[in-house]
């Protein structure tokens, strides 16, 4: 007689697991899935887990009471990989603020005393008191970014905390706190789950995915050419390499800092190679000049762009704007966003001054209109049916077009979220995002003493508009370690720790 063999689901989630909101220690142990107890848990490891992370070290929680669970090796991996692959490799310029520095929390020096400091450049500081009347805003080096991060991360000793894997949900336990089901890497646990229990949770997973126009994705379905329409988050250094061999044409769809980007890439190759591209811009909404429903709030813009230093006012992030969407609810707080949203991008003299000798060499061509679909012909071009705003229809023939126009915005494509909103009370916000408390507790899923945060993209429409900034991860991160410690869980940042804390990251010493 045979042995009994080892049930193919064991180690794995039990449809019983699955249709259960809250869980029992008994129901997880049932199916056979290891489970680690850690009492606070951070979900992500991108740079909203990371900043959240570092403060709760620097308020005094050691290394073995916290774990990140991620599918990357370095916090700032995917930040990078997107900013490379729409134009802003390590030399050049993001768009933040100069004291915005998710590896400083106090934001002292700011990028530009460090830089100039690095350079020997005084003029970074004339360009800070003269912003953005005589010079534009100062903004750092992403790989200035990128280096102080990897620095505080080993002083903060965050790889001590990095657990690989995949998180598949996180489930409300009887008795509080919160199960959250981590797929490992393949051969690295004997089961294909395991579980960390834990009493706070913080979600930090940024955004879902890439977000196509729906006829640039209906191509990409019908003709199976991922090549000729693009993402620009993705990789398409190709379209680049394919213009420096013969001329070309390119459209660019969108209007936000990532079409910027791309545009200034297109120009400096035509410049630097002496190329013969042209360049076709198609605008859905046209921005003609200053807008805006109130005089004094009035955006900036020309030539199709809406123009804002960044994302959102100054005052979103410690001034009256800030004050006035924590007060706001429903309706009101989904007018105010709209009010401050739209896609705009910063105000670059160089940039400018490179549009404009394109539309006076005849390259660079700015239209408005909706594309109704994109066909291919039998050549392989493209062709994009543009409809203006008055109805008359055109062809616009190119050989790449280059998607400009966001990343995937519904939290319902993130299988965490889905998962959240069926089972654990999760709500949505005014503007469809996850609902969080103004100390970034996701509504509806307290969970006896434990707590479920959550920071990012994804809380996007809550009480504090800037939340997709490194600033705002800065701020989300503060409201949680505070709340945390009105919880017991850690001791409240005082001015004397503060100090002291501030002089260990200066000289680069251990937490």
């Amino acid at each position: 007689m045979a042995p009994p063999q080892t049930p193919a689901s064991a180690g794995d989630l039990t449809p019983e697991l699955l249709n259960t909101p809250e869980w029992t220690d008994q129901l997880v142990a049932a199916a056979g899935i290891p489970m680690y107890d850690i009492p606070f848990l951070t979900v992500g490891g991108g740079i909203g887990s990371f900043v959240t992370v570092d403060y709760l070290r620097i308020y005094g929680v050691p290394t073995s009471q916290m774990r990140v669970v991620s599918n990357i090796d370095r916090p700032w991996q995917t930040y990078e990989f997107l900013t490379r692959c729409s134009q802003i490799p390590r030399g050049e310029r993001i768009r933040s603020d100069s004291s915005s520095r998710p590896d400083n929390l106090w934001g002292f020096p700011s990028y530009a005393l460090e830089e100039a400091w690095k350079d020997k450049n005084p003029a970074y500081l004339w360009q800070i008191f003269s912003e953005p009347i005589i010079n534009d805003y100062w903004t750092p080096r992403a790989g200035t970014v990128f280096e102080n991060l990897e620095r505080e991360a080993k002083r903060i000793n965050y790889w001590d905390m990095l657990v690989k894997g995949q998180v598949r949900m996180v489930r409300k336990r009887i008795g509080g706190g919160y199960f959250t089901v981590v797929t490992p890497p393949e051969g690295a646990a004997p089961t294909k789950r395991i579980i960390f229990r834990s009493r706070f949770v913080h979600l930090a997973v940024g955004y879902p995915g890439l977000k196509f126009l729906p006829d640039l994705q209906e191509f990409r379905t019908k003709y199976g050419d991922y090549q000729h329409v693009v993402n620009a988050y993705e990789p398409h250094e190709q379209v680049y390499e394919f213009l420096k061999t013969r001329p070309g044409a390119v459209v660019i769809r969108g209007g936000g800092i990532v079409a910027s980007r791309v545009l200034q890439r297109l120009f400096d190759d035509r410049e630097k190679f002496n190329l013969q591209t042209q360049i076709i811009h198609i605008f859905r909404t046209f921005i003609s000049g200053a807008h805006g429903p109130h005089i004094w709030s009035r955006r900036k813009g020309g030539n199709g762009w809406a123009y804002q230093g960044f994302n959102y006012p100054k005052s979103v992030w410690g001034g009256q704007l800030k004050a006035e969407m924590r007060k706001l609810e429903g309706e009101a707080r989904a007018k105010k966003y709209k009010q401050m949203g739209g896609t705009n991008t910063p105000y670059r003299r160089h940039w400018q001054k490179q549009m404009r000798e394109g539309r006076s060499g005849g390259y660079y061509h700015a239209v408005q209109g909706t594309v109704d679909r994109v066909e291919r012909t039998p050549q392989g071009r493209l062709i994009s049916y543009v409809r203006s705003k008055d109805g008359i229809a055109r062809e616009i023939e190119s050989d790449y077009i280059i998607d400009c126009t966001g990343l995937e915005a519904d939290i319902a494509e993130h299988r965490i979220f889905d998962d959240l909103l069926k089972y654990s009370g999760a709500g949505r916000n005014p503007v469809g995002r996850l609902d969080v408390e103004r100390h970034f507790e996701v509504k509806g899923t307290a969970s006896g003493d434990g707590a479920l945060y959550a920071s990012g993209s994804a809380t996007l429409g809550g009480y504090f508009p800037g939340v997709d900034t490194f600033l705002g991860l800065q701020i989300a991160a503060q409201e949680i370690a505070d709340d945390l410690a009105r919880r017991g869980f850690v001791r409240k940042m005082g001015p004397l720790r503060s100090t002291t804390q501030w002089f260990k990251w200066a000289f680069n010493s251990s937490v």
